[in-house]
């Protein structure tokens, strides 16, 4: 059986530990899904992991929390935020970072609320429903990006603080 290296470990226990977030009560809107997903994206060498982790953390707080009709396309904005989060795997910097997360943002937006528009009967299936979704829900959207850039800072960040001090302690053993 392969041995799983300390990364892989500081990964799973950053993401689990912030997804337990989900299931205790919170601010409506700040929550570190799609943070969690870019992270994953952009720290996990094994794509199947990248995609894995987060689902099955998103799975696990849904058992708790309950399924709704539209869970297959907060599922796919997550999945997407992944490949944002691949596309920030070597191009990691603060402002890249907040770029991705932004965009992360956006894309979950755009996708949950045409879920919305196209399955949970309020708005009509016309080109006029669609704009009186995406107009109902922009109030929605501020709080999400709020969210989304708070838990990547502290995703990220602690991330770069905790891959630190395991070089350093590698160096240390060598001298």
């Amino acid at each position: 059986m392969q041995k799983i290296n300390p990364k892989v470990y500081t990964l799973i226990a950053l993401i689990v530990a912030v997804s337990l977030y989900r299931i205790f009560p919170h601010p409506h809107n700040i929550t570190p899904v799609m943070a969690l997903a870019l992270f994953a994206g952009t720290y996990f060498d094994k794509k199947w992991m990248a995609f894995a982790v987060p689902l099955a953390s998103m799975l696990l707080a849904d058992l708790f929390l309950g399924f709704h009709n539209t869970i297959i396309f907060v599922y796919a904005a997550m999945a997407f935020a992944v490949l944002i989060g691949f596309w920030l795997h070597n191009r990691v910097s603060s402002l890249k970072v907040i770029g991705a997360t932004i965009s992360s943002s956006l894309v979950f937006f755009l996708i949950s609320n045409f879920g919305v528009w196209l399955v949970s009967g309020y708005y009509s299936i016309t080109w006029a429903g669609l704009i009186e979704c995406y107009t109902m829900a922009l109030p929605f959207l501020q709080r999400s990006m709020m969210g989304d850039l708070l838990f990547s800072g502290v995703l990220f960040l602690s991330y770069w603080q905790i891959h630190k001090y395991w070089l350093g302690k590698r160096e240390a053993q060598r001298a």
